[in-house]
């Protein structure tokens, strides 16, 4: 409960405040809880690791969840609301105009941030790369936040082109993230409409307990097999359930599954992944009045598949009625990596027998015995049998392109180790379940090992708007290369426990180490004048693949496991 008598002063976008605060308690936690500000998001507090929480103190920029309130004491914080609006309307609107902002959870953070860049006439190449690597973002690869920065930084020029349609873009957006999905000027503000940020801030806050803590010593009440406290505030509800702070452990990740022995050829490619994150920005949250419908979790997108069994919202409608009044869930990033599902780790081989693929594989804790998709999205027949295997971990459930990127994957190896090259200029092509094609080569220096750019091609059928669709490849060629290099979660093998629980852990790859994404649209599709969904789905398996050949080939050996940590190439990525 709070404590009486401690108050700080301080200015706030312009404005003397004064504020009741317990002791230590966060900026981040009196801007959002106390002063109702939204713009400064919560992704990790208090890792102070996402970037998200960003404010300017004193013109400098601050990670808000690590910042206690007392150090702000007469001083100035500038959200994104206090920032100069020709500035923040610039930033914004070049976020939009070059698809910067896809969910726009991780943009007010950068906006900001990017503000004071350019205040201080502080725009090139390694002041940006410095400035971002307190950020992270999960959706669009980095490529088009430099883009944006740059853009803003640059002359103002009037536009000659045609106005963009946003209601299109809009479209184009939830189609690719299959999900609700909003383009517009507001978004990269943080005003997507995420569900604690409408959240009524009298209400009472839910949180999950975590593991090893007596639910009964805190008056923890059970909905859906996990134990819930709540309490009259969100700190008043953490402190009850004795909140777990965030590690990242020493032990490195390891595939869970053994590839299965059979009888394959010498050419026969092999592979064990290890579990995934998917990492999203945003934390899984909820409120619910009683008897009323409960706010989604997807607001602004769904993390490509990774909320949508949230227990978030089915949580706050059973305990808004059960206790007659307004509920908000609310998860901490500890509380998101233990509970939200992963994508589960595999272990199979393939390889091309005649004119058919043959692939043999495990995977754990899904059932993958219907085939994630068609034959006809395949260049080739494929004999494929998988086997569900039950290992101690966290849950699973969707993830991007789950289940069919791995047997794209696999297929494109088999080919490639068998010599047969794909008709045309890419290394890689890949037909998503929606009919889209992408295409994808990934160059690698001889010498260093480093990734030094990744081309795509893309057939969407009709596209509403390139330049979303631009952003979501970007992003999805982003998150292959750190499936394949970098990304993984060590779990312990016994209990099924995550031990890596910081967002920095996880192994996205950093701003700096991203290399160019060039993009292809296919705008005059081949015989097809409907939009195609999947199209960066597609380029996710694609560049995948891709890139797991173009390793294999600077090294002399195919890795078999991902991350493929031991290659130079991951060594590359994580410096």
């Amino acid at each position: 409960m709070e404590a009486a008598g401690h108050q700080v002063t301080f200015v706030c976008d312009g404005s003397p405040v004064t504020t009741a605060h317990t002791p230590g308690e966060s900026l981040l936690s009196v801007l959002r809880e106390r002063l109702g500000i939204i713009s400064v998001k919560d992704g990790c507090a208090p890792q102070g690791q996402c970037g998200c929480c960003t404010v300017l103190v004193d013109g400098e920029a601050r990670v808000a969840c690590v910042t206690p309130i007392e150090r702000v004491a007469d001083r100035s914080v500038t959200t994104l609301a206090g920032l100069d609006a020709e500035v923040c309307d610039r930033l914004a609107g070049a976020f939009v105009d070059v698809g910067g902002s896809q969910c726009g959870f991780c943009t007010p953070g950068i906006i900001v941030r990017a503000a004071a860049l350019l205040g201080k006439g502080r725009t090139g190449r390694t002041d940006v790369d410095r400035a971002l690597a307190a950020h992270l973002c999960r959706c669009t690869g980095w490529q088009t936040i430099y883009e944006a920065i740059d853009a803003a930084a640059g002359p103002q020029l009037t536009a000659s082109a045609p106005p963009r349609s946003l209601g299109a873009a809009s479209v184009q957006s939830a189609q690719e993230s299959d999900s609700p999905q909003h383009v517009g000027v507001d978004v990269p503000k943080g005003e997507g409409g995420f569900a604690d940020d409408t959240a009524p801030r009298d209400a009472l806050v839910a949180v999950p307990l975590p593991p090893g803590v007596d639910p009964a010593a805190v008056g923890a009440r059970e909905v859906h097999s996990q134990w819930w406290v709540v309490g009259e505030t969100l700190a008043d509800a953490r402190a009850q359930a004795e909140k777990i702070q965030g590690r990242r452990t020493t032990i490195d990740e390891r595939p869970p599954l053994v590839v299965p022995e059979v009888d394959a050829p010498a050419h026969a490619v092999r592979l064990a992944t290890s579990w995934v994150e998917p990492a999203y920005l945003e934390p899984d949250a909820s409120w619910c009045v009683p008897g009323g419908e409960p706010a989604s979790p997807l607001a602004n997108g769904g993390a490509f598949g990774g909320k949508s069994a949230s227990l978030a919202p089915v949580v706050a409608r059973t305990l808004a009625d059960e206790l007659g009044c307004a509920v908000r869930v609310v998860y901490s990033r500890e509380d998101t990596v233990r509970l939200g599902p992963k994508r589960p780790p595999i272990a199979a081989v393939a390889w091309l027998d005649g004119d058919v693929v043959r692939l043999r594989g495990a995977v754990a804790n899904a059932d993958w015995s219907a085939r994630p998709h068609g034959d006809d999205a395949l260049p080739v027949a494929l004999d494929a049998q998988w086997a569900s295997v039950s290992v101690a971990g966290p849950p699973v459930g969707r993830a991007r392109a789950v289940g069919w990127a791995e047997e794209a994957v696999l297929v494109a190896a088999a080919l490639d180790a068998a010599g047969v090259a794909p008709a045309g200029p890419f290394d890689v092509r890949v037909t998503g379940p929606g009919g889209a094609t992408a295409g994808a080569r990934v160059a690698i220096d001889a010498a260093s090992g480093v990734v030094t750019g990744i081309e795509v091609e893309v057939d969407a059928g009709s596209v509403l708007d390139t330049v979303v669709l631009r952003s979501y490849c970007i992003g999805a060629a982003h998150m292959a290369l750190g499936w394949v290099c970098t990304e993984g979660l060590a779990v312990d093998p016994e209990s099924g426990e995550v031990l890596d629980l910081t967002i920095r852990s996880f192994g996205i790859v950093r701003p700096a180490k991203m290399p160019p994404v060039a993009v292809t649209l296919r705008t005059v599709p081949s015989g097809r004048d409907e939009p195609l969904p999947g199209a960066a789905d597609a380029v996710f398996a694609a560049v995948a693949a891709a890139t797991w050949n173009a390793i294999t080939r600077a090294e002399g050996a195919r890795p078999d496991t991902w991350p493929a940590r031991d290659t130079r190439a991951a060594r590359a990525l994580r410096r």
